[in-house]
């Protein structure tokens, strides 16, 4: 059965899946290199996403976010769990 949590937890991993997979990497020299997509999903899961730490706004660009390491490590486990099963 599935339940309202286990269907928003689902949304989540699947969101977070979808944005690293349409990801570039960005490199700035001061910076690390790090990796950015677009806010092409529901806000409410992307605002999810950020307060659990996963993702946070992009410095020069309002259309897009930015993966923490926290997320870049989920979105590549999500990405080995759904593919390489």
């Amino acid at each position: 059965m599935i339940t309202k949590n286990n269907k928003e937890e689902k949304i989540e991993e699947l969101t977070l899946l979808l944005m690293y997979l349409t990801s570039w990497e960005n490199d700035n020299t001061l910076e690390e290199t790090y990796k950015q997509t677009w806010k092409g999903y529901s806000f409410d899961v992307i605002n999810r996403l950020t307060n659990k730490g996963y993702l946070f706004p992009a410095k020069y660009s309002n259309k897009s976010v930015t993966f923490t390491k926290e997320g870049m490590d989920l979105a590549q486990k999500l990405l080995n769990e759904y593919f390489n099963n």
